[in-house]
C-alpha cells in the first residue's frame, strides 16, 4: 500500500512504478519522474532520498533530461533505485509521507503534466518475431502458402528501423505519400496511403551497451533490458507491398513510430513472466 491514494483501476499502483519524462506549463524543463496513482514522482527533487551505495553515488542522473544515464548504470542501479522509491512511497514510511514540503514539491498530478520520449533514441531494431504476425503479413504480400520465408523459423528476423521519427504516444500521425503498385503490367502511382495500418508491439530500452564484436547471451540479456513500452509501428502497407523488395520497407515505415510514454521495469513484469508458444 502506497500513502499516495491509488484506484483499483489504476495502471500505475505501487506495483509497477513506471519511469518517464514530464514537463508541465509552469516548468518546461524536462525531468525524470515515475508514475504512481494519479500523479508523477519528480526524481530531481527526492534525489537526495536515495542513500544505497550505488545511488548515493550515481544520483545526479535524476537531473538529467532522459533516462539514458540511469539506464546505463545497469541492473544493480535500478533494482535499488526500484526498491528505494517503493519503499519511500510506502504507506508506513514518514520520510516522504510527513514531509508537506518536500511532498509539494515532488508530486506532480498527471494531467497538469506534459509527457515527453523517455529516451534519447541512437538506433532501435525491429524484430519480426510473432508466427501470427509474420504469418498474416506474409499473406497480404505474397500468398497462404508462402506466408513464411524459409529463414522465419531458424533466425530472429529483423532489421534496423529509424530513430528520428519515434514519438510519444497522441503525436498526430501524418498519412505518408509513397509508390503503390496496382498492376504488374502498370507503372506504378505516386499519392496518399490507402492502407494505413497500425502494429500493437512491445518495445524494449536497452541500457549498459554491449562491446562491438561481443555477442551478448542468453543467459546476461536481462541485465541489459531497463524496461518496456507499448509500441505502434505504424505501416503503410500498399506502399511496403511495392518497396519491400529486396532491402524491407522504407517510406511504408519511417513516417511514424509511436511509443507509450512511460516505461515499464522489467522487475514490475516479472511475476507475469510465461512462456511464449512454440514457434
Amino acid at each position: 500500500m502506497s500513502f499516495i491514494s491509488v484506484s483499483e483501476d489504476s495502471h500505475f499502483p505501487l506495483q509497477n512504478l513506471p519511469y518517464g519524462v514530464f514537463s508541465t506549463k509552469e516548468n518546461p524543463k524536462h525531468r525524470l519522474g515515475v508514475a504512481i496513482g494519479d500523479y508523477i514522482l519528480s526524481l530531481p527533487e527526492i534525489k537526495h532520498l536515495f542513500r544505497g551505495p550505488i545511488m548515493s553515488q550515481h544520483s545526479h542522473v535524476f537531473d538529467e533530461p532522459t533516462l539514458n544515464a540511469f539506464m546505463a548504470l545497469g541492473q544493480d542501479a535500478w533494482r535499488e533505485a526500484r526498491h528505494n522509491i517503493k519503499t519511500l512511497l510506502s504507506a508506513n514510511e514518514t520520510t516522504l509521507r510527513d514531509d508537506v514540503t518536500l511532498r509539494h514539491k515532488a508530486f506532480v498530478q498527471q494531467k497538469e503534466a506534459v509527457m515527453h520520449l523517455p529516451a534519447k533514441i541512437g538506433d532501435y531494431t525491429d524484430f519480426y518475431s510473432s508466427l501470427d504476425h509474420a504469418t498474416n503479413c506474409g499473406v497480404m504480400f505474397r500468398s497462404k502458402e508462402n506466408a513464411l520465408v524459409p529463414n522465419w523459423k531458424h533466425l530472429p528476423v529483423a532489421y534496423h528501423g529509424r530513430a528520428s521519427s519515434i514519438v510519444p504516444s497522441g503525436t498526430p500521425i501524418r498519412r505518408p505519400l509513397g509508390q503503390t503498385s496496382t498492376s504488374p503490367n502498370s507503372p506504378p502511382l505516386f499519392g496518399p496511403c490507402k492502407l494505413l495500418d497500425f502494429e500493437l508491439e512491445m518495445a524494449f530500452f536497452v541500457g549498459p551497451p554491449s562491446t562491438l564484436g561481443h555477442p551478448v547471451s542468453m543467459a546476461d540479456a536481462e541485465k541489459h533490458i531497463f524496461g518496456m513500452v507499448l509500441m505502434n509501428d505504424w505501416s503503410a502497407r500498399d506502399i511496403q507491398k511495392w518497396e519491400y523488395v529486396p532491402l524491407g520497407p522504407f517510406t511504408a515505415k519511417n513516417f511514424g513510430t509511436t511509443i507509450s510514454s512511460w516505461v515499464v521495469p522489467m522487475d514490475a513484469l516479472k511475476p507475469f513472466l510465461t512462456s511464449n508458444y512454440k514457434q
